[in-house]
């Protein structure tokens, strides 16, 4: 496994828009979270990961779990700016909205873990399949290493456990960002499957 220091330097290296931060302090929180989260699994970047949703979604035929993560944060950083400027103040700031759109998968590593995925598959009437969702572990990894409740709301709820409370401002913001790259990824042939198969499914 490697050590703490150079997961931490490959998270910089993975969202290079971190070194632009006004607040420098949130971008260290944020490479620590990620670093923390990587830390507990097989995979040493977020690279590492398969660019999918969800450990058995289709992937993308280019890219990694690290163009989805760092993607979001930049919709989320454009969409958020953009309806302040339509809409008014929001009281969101370029940083915080960063950091919600790439902190909102962070518990991804838990969940696509082979270790984990294997563990769970053998015996899913023990701990559940999967035991904990990338969301609610997220959670624990961004209070863990001081993030603010905001940012642990965005990592818990983004997803479809968000149907079950009232989302914030900036949950919202991170939600759509997410489905719209999703989205635009099935529909513009990006993601390794035959859109004809979907239709099949749903037409």
């Amino acid at each position: 496994m490697a050590d703490i220091e150079h997961l931490r330097a490959g998270v910089r290296a993975s969202l290079p828009e971190l070194a632009d931060f006004t607040d420098q302090d949130l971008a260290t929180k944020i490479v620590d979270a990620w670093a923390l989260s990587l830390s507990q699994t097989e995979f040493e970047r977020i690279e590492d990961m398969p660019g999918s949703a969800n450990p058995d979604s289709p992937a993308l035929r280019e890219g990694t779990q690290a163009t989805h993560v760092r993607g979001v944060g930049l919709l989320t950083v454009a969409l958020g700016e953009e309806l302040q400027r339509v809409l008014g103040p929001l009281e969101l700031d370029r940083d915080v909205l960063y950091a919600a759109g790439v902190l909102h998968d962070l518990g991804k590593p838990f969940e696509n873990s082979p270790a984990n995925q294997a563990r769970w598959k053998e015996e899913p009437g023990k701990a559940g399949f999967p035991a904990i969702r990338h969301s609610v572990y997220g959670v624990h990894i961004a209070l863990t290493v001081g993030l603010p409740e905001e940012l642990a709301h965005v990592c818990g709820t983004h997803s479809g456990e968000g149907q079950l409370v009232y989302r914030s401002t900036l949950n919202s913001i991170v939600h759509h960002a997410d489905h719209a790259f999703w989205a635009a990824a099935e529909k513009g042939g990006l993601l390794d499957m035959d859109p004809a198969d979907l239709w099949t499914k749903t037409g």
